[in-house]
């Protein structure tokens, strides 16, 4: 055999083997491939070991997004191609944009949106260029509802911010074979002069809320004050009330005894005058004439009495006394 019929021979086997290997594709789990065979679609291979034909069917090229990080450390996003087609769930961090809310006060929002590839053959037939898209319409998307908000709304309405997007986008990337799972706002920066403001504005708060509260505090403090300087009035008020009557009851139960004292003392006279044929009223009446004497002889002025005329018949019942108090 000639040395050319050799070469000729292994140059086949080459091309052959080479042909044969063109014609496998080994596909990892969660990855696909779109097939066109003669430029229009074929099949999407499947997981797996696959056959196609050589030169007749060819993978479709499609873009995909990645992220990288220059020297001074910030994240650059660039569009690449590639015939793989990732299925699983996907994140884009899209780089800070500038949106104006409702009351006209310019914010720089980043966001991340979390997607996945549910049809491929639409991911790469019904647009063109998948991640650029989807870039797109999440900035105008995120403008358009942070147009309806506030600024305070905003900082305070995460969740309102990332319902809302999540809806819009899952609605429009539906027809591209995309479900959009949430978005996430990650940042949101008002600018220096907003940010200086609502620092002075919430030191207001918490000052005005601080004087409220020692406002609530001395207000209580002197509620209770009151209360117990009023407690103590009335305690006092009781206590006198309480002296007061003891001392009624006291005064009153001295006027009984008295009184019970005397008219114990006058019956037992009584008794006395009536056993010894003597005359009461003549002896009340020497009793208190006695009583009145010695009231007008112990005054520190008096140095002379006169017993008037009348008073000898009084004075002459004493005689009488002595006979009484002798029984």
């Amino acid at each position: 055999m000639e040395i050319s019929t050799i070469i000729l021979v292994a140059a086949v086997i080459i091309l052959a083997i080479a042909i044969v290997w063109a014609g496998i594709k080994v596909v990892p789990q969660s990855e696909t491939r779109v097939i066109e065979r003669l430029g229009r679609f074929h099949s999407v291979l499947p997981p797996g070991l696959n056959f196609i034909i050589p030169f007749i069917d060819k993978p479709k090229t499609i873009f995909q997004r990645t992220v990288t990080t220059n020297a001074a450390g910030r994240h650059i996003a660039r569009n690449t191609s590639t015939t793989v087609i990732d299925l699983r769930e996907q994140v884009y961090d899209f780089p800070s944009q500038q949106v104006i809310t409702r009351d006209n006060v310019t914010t720089e929002i980043n966001a991340l949106l979390y997607f996945q590839i549910t049809d491929p053959k639409k991911a790469v037939y019904e647009i063109d260029n998948l991640p650029n898209a989807i870039e797109k319409l999440t900035q105008t998307s995120l403008r358009n509802v942070i147009g309806e908000l506030e600024l305070d709304e905003t900082l305070t309405s995460r969740d309102t911010i990332n319902s809302k997007l999540q809806v819009i986008l899952d609605d429009a990337t539906n027809k591209w074979g995309v479900k959009v799972n949430r978005v996430e706002l990650q940042d949101i920066t008002p600018p220096e002069s907003v940010r200086m403001a609502m620092e002075k504005q919430m030191q207001a708060e918490r000052n005005r809320r601080a004087e409220i509260l020692n406002a609530e505090g001395e207000k209580q403090s002197l509620i209770l004050r009151s209360e117990g300087e009023k407690t103590s009035k009335i305690n006092q008020a009781e206590a006198t009330k309480q002296a007061e009557i003891l001392r009624a009851e006291g005064a009153a139960q001295a006027i009984i005894l008295n009184a019970q004292a005397e008219a114990d003392a006058i019956l037992r006279v009584a008794q006395a005058v009536a056993t010894s044929n003597t005359d009461p009223a003549t002896y009340m009446l020497a009793m208190k004439y006695i009583d009145t004497l010695r009231d007008m002889t112990t005054g520190p002025d008096t140095k002379t009495v006169y017993v008037p005329y009348e008073a000898t018949a009084v004075l002459s019942s004493l005689g009488s006394l002595k006979s009484l108090f002798a029984k």
